[in-house]
């Protein structure tokens, strides 16, 4: 029988036994659940810590989706991914709100320019129609922003935002009609090995034997790692950002600007204006809370290019973490520990390939080998063996 923790909230209690189980419930644990299903396998157990589903790293990320990288992987994620957000609707019932305001970043220093004509390059080769821009350009299209030292730029149209929560919980409701499990309040504390072999999941709330565990806890990834003495290089950085108050002077067609080179950026968000500024300077660490000293030169900086910011008040504030590798690209695949698996490590971009990456998922565990896309250059031993795949478009 089910036990109670009060009268109105049922403690749900994990199966005895599971044929895979995904530790947490953000973008990659939802999706994977969601395609494992589709694939027809049995007994799936999805298990998040927190009461609901996406609100650790994924309910506090900027929702941006892009097409705009430097690498050859990250660009083929983002068109299989796109592609797959587009026809979410169609596919899950739940609208992803997609808003393609397109992306633009401003270049002000020559060693970025001269990365990203190869990376605009790159993207053409791969069919992706990036535009480059001059120093007009750019500040047409990004008024009200001020860059009188724009050297140039890189505009996107078919790039913006998309909801994070709307297909987190897409994903979560159709994998649920399909049969898993899905399961919140319920935190993994321990993996049990049996000849490096996986045996059991024991939780707050039961035990589950099962041979295969997928590890989609993001920036806490690296903990179930050390349970069983595995080096998982995912380190958790805090991001923050503003929103501010109304903001009509702001023109409805205004994209998602990103200052490269002070990894500052603006979107619209609802009635206001989105803004996010990276501190170089962050140390490696779980705090969520606001950085107040570095909200002051966030807030410095977006007034210095959007001088209308100073008579706009700021509505909500948020922290969040990114789960940093250190080529920033993810792992996705097998460990040396047999049925432990890694979708983690997206080092800021995450949301925007969950669809595609909880496929590619499902296709290592029931096919043995990812087809989708060829990923095996995002493996877990690329680190020992030195075959790091540095992405530059890193905000």
């Amino acid at each position: 029988k089910p036990r109670y923790s009060s009268p109105y909230l049922v403690m749900q209690i994990p199966p005895k036994t599971a044929s895979a189980v995904i530790i947490g419930g953000g973008i990659m644990g939802a999706s994977t659940a969601y395609h494992l299903a589709c694939r027809g396998l049995k007994n799936v157990l999805l298990i998040e810590r927190e009461p609901f589903f996406g609100t650790g790293a994924t309910g506090r990320c900027a929702g941006g989706i892009r097409y705009q990288f430097n690498t050859d992987i990250n660009i083929r994620l983002s068109s299989a991914s796109l592609s797959m957000i587009e026809s979410f609707e169609k596919e899950t019932g739940q609208s992803a709100l997609v808003q393609k305001c397109g992306y633009v970043f401003v270049l002000t220093c020559e060693k970025d320019v001269e990365v990203f004509q190869k990376s605009v390059e790159l993207q053409h080769s791969l069919g992706v129609n990036t535009e480059w821009l001059d120093r007009d350009e750019i500040q047409r299209i990004t008024d009200p922003c001020l860059f009188p030292d724009a050297l140039a730029g890189a505009f996107n149209a078919n790039e913006g935002l998309a909801d994070p929560n709307s297909i987190v919980m897409g994903y979560i409701n159709t994998a649920q009609k399909q049969g898993v499990t899905c399961i919140t309040d319920c935190s993994a504390t321990e993996i049990v090995l049996k000849n490096n072999k996986i045996s059991k999941v024991k939780t707050s709330t039961g035990e589950i034997y099962t041979e295969c565990v997928v590890n989609t806890c993001g920036p806490w990834s690296a903990f179930l790692g050390r349970s069983i003495g595995l080096d998982i290089p995912v380190s958790p950085l805090r991001r923050q950002w503003f929103v501010t108050n109304s903001f009509p002077a702001l023109p409805a067609e205004f994209p998602f600007v990103i200052d490269f080179s002070k990894k500052l950026y603006f979107h619209r968000e609802g009635s206001g204006l989105l803004s996010g500024m990276s501190n170089p300077k962050e140390i490696i660490g779980e705090d969520q809370s606001i950085d107040p000293k570095w909200e002051l030169k966030h807030i410095e900086a977006a007034v210095k290019r959007m001088p209308i910011l100073e008579n706009t008040g700021i509505r909500t504030r948020q922290a969040g973490l990114y789960e940093m590798t250190p080529d920033a690209h993810p792992i996705i695949g097998s460990t040396p520990v047999d049925g432990f698996y890694l979708l983690t490590g997206f080092s800021g971009h995450g949301f925007m390939h969950g669809p595609v990456c909880g496929k590619l998922m499902s296709e290592i565990l029931i096919d043995g080998d990812a087809s989708t896309v060829d990923i095996s250059m995002l493996d877990y031993n690329r680190f020992s063996e030195n075959r790091l795949i540095t992405e530059y478009n890193v905000v």
